[in-house]
């Protein structure tokens, strides 16, 4: 019986000419000439391994640039422009680059730069684009001296982050006699160990004169002045100097974008120190300054100065006060600066020139309604508010009454009054497309009850009441809510004896709808300790 072979598909071809040979008995008569046949079929049959010897190998370094970085971004964190809002916004994504050489297999990403020619290069602008160094004239000095001896690194460098010490371990004579093999080590490090002031920190001076001369290239330039009780402030210029006539300034870094303060007080502390550092960044656009400690002085300053914020500034960020936690009363310190002047109103007077603000610390209804007076709606640039409320503020008389949190029904009310101004200066700040309020309280047993409003692509969500649906229909008609729910939901208890909330709607995973009211029951009815 015949067999008939298979036709292979055309969608499946070999990726070589396919020789068929039609097999059939044979008889000795015909050896002679079935051998001939056989040499001159098998000079014309192309072998395997030839084939597949002719076909080029295809390495890592033949990959388009595309795909290496692809690899790379996922091994080291996705890189994102380093003056672009989202990446100074998105924690993930800055957690993922920030954390890349602090983990334990550091090394091993370092020595990713001997793979290939290509990745030397790709694998050192990951090392190098963020770095950080010590504010010490060794740490100055070895960077310098590294950068040196290594030129073709300098352009790679776009992140500065310079950090200035509080203090440093003094080690008493018991602790360093030769009679002691080892000394005394407790779980708080050395038994006779002292921490004094650092005595070989450098200068402001240094630290521009070191930028501007070794990494021409640095777009965002962050300085950290440590927090501690008492710390030290940083000497922008050297002591010995101080006797030279008139104002004194600091080396230009004209690719400075973007500046970042953490420990603010102990940087700039007056007009004079505010001017010398913004002043010597000529195209900064971006200025992002914190606070260590709540402190009467940092709104007071701040009250002198922001009257004479640059114009180039666009982007503010202020964060006055980093504890997100609920308070019984109004501490003293705010008392004080509230008698000097209003914050509120000195910070609505910047807001005709920026385009984006964040703010963290106290803030009322006085800070938007005096916006709305001082901002001309045809010249406005304000596209997004962001306010993070520590506290409203509350005349000096009820004292015993300007609390926060949850069930304090007089920040409640203060908070909807802030929330009605806001939406109110839609109508004036014309050119804002995101805004959000938000109360944080770390200690609240109900964290979802924690009263916030957001704007976002013409959609609302969080806190309404009446007057602030009849003011969002004044403001921007064509603005809609998710969501107008009458009710907070369910606050049950759940296996590990906590409250939570449970939405009305169980396919929802986040409440979206805060009712004013619902916050008076709350008050009233529920006792949370």
């Amino acid at each position: 019986m015949d067999f008939d072979t298979p036709l292979r598909p055309k969608s499946t071809p070999f990726p070589f000419t396919e020789h068929q040979r039609s097999y059939a008995p044979m008889d000795d008569s015909e050896n002679d000439s079935g051998s001939q046949m056989d040499d001159a079929s098998d000079s014309e049959i192309t072998l395997f391994d030839s084939v597949y010897q002719a076909v080029p190998s295809i390495g890592l370094q033949d990959l388009p640039i595309e795909v290496l970085e692809a690899i790379l971004d996922h091994i080291f964190g996705f890189r994102i422009s380093p003056t672009s809002r989202s990446g100074m916004e998105v924690s993930s994504i800055r957690r993922s680059w920030g954390t890349a050489m602090r983990h334990a297999r550091r090394r091993q990403l370092t020595e990713l730069a001997l793979v290939s020619q290509v990745w030397r290069i790709l694998v050192q602008q990951r090392l190098y684009r963020h770095i950080k160094l010590q504010g010490t004239y060794d740490s100055l000095e070895g960077a310098m001296l590294h950068f040196a001896q290594n030129q073709h690194l300098q352009p790679y460098v776009m992140h500065m982050e310079i950090w200035f010490p509080v203090f440093q371990p003094s080690y008493g004579r018991l602790v360093m006699s030769p009679s002691l093999s080892l000394p005394t080590v407790t779980t708080d490090g050395l038994t006779n160990a002292a921490y004094v002031l650092p005595g070989n920190n450098c200068t402001l001076e240094g630290v521009f004169q070191f930028v501007a001369a070794t990494l021409p290239h640095v777009q965002v330039l962050s300085l950290e002045g440590g927090e501690r009780r008492k710390a030290p402030k940083v000497h922008h210029f050297h002591s010995r100097d101080n006797g030279s006539a008139g104002p004194r300034s600091l080396t230009p870094i004209s690719s400075v974008s973007t500046l970042i303060t953490k420990g603010q007080w102990n940087l700039m502390r007056d007009n004079e120190d505010f001017m010398t550092v913004l002043g010597a960044l000529p195209n900064l656009t971006h200025w992002d300054g914190s606070y260590s400690r709540p402190k009467s002085k940092s709104y007071i300053t701040l009250c002198e100065f922001l009257p004479q914020l640059p114009p180039n500034i666009s982007n503010l960020k202020l964060c006055l006060e980093t504890d997100y936690r609920r308070e019984p009363v109004m501490p003293a310190f705010f008392s004080k600066a509230a008698v000097k002047s209003h914050f509120c109103s000195v910070m609505a007077a910047n807001l005709s020139q920026l385009e984006h603000l964040s703010y963290t610390g106290r803030v009322c209804h006085m800070f938007l309604d005096t916006a709305m007076r001082s901002v001309d709606p045809r010249n406005t640039r304000l596209k997004s508010l962001d306010l993070t409320v520590k506290n409203c503020c509350r005349p000096l008389a009820s004292f015993h009454e300007s609390g926060s949190g949850i069930q304090d029904m007089g920040f409640i009310e203060a908070f909807e009054k802030l929330v009605v101004s806001a939406v109110r200066s839609l109508a004036v700040l014309n050119q804002v497309e995101y805004m959000r309020i938000r109360f944080v309280d770390l200690d609240s047993v109900l964290p979802a009850l924690n009263p916030f409003f957001l704007l976002q692509n013409g959609v609302c969500s969080g806190l309404w009441s009446e007057r602030i649906i009849n003011e969002m229909n004044r403001a921007r008609p064509h603005v809609t809510f998710v969501e107008l729910s009458h009710s907070f939901g369910n606050i049950i208890y759940n296996k590990e004896g906590r409250m939570v909330v449970s939405p009305d709607n169980p396919c929802q995973t986040k409440i979206t709808s805060l009712k004013v009211e619902n916050y008076r029951l709350l008050a009233n009815r529920m006792t949370i300790h």
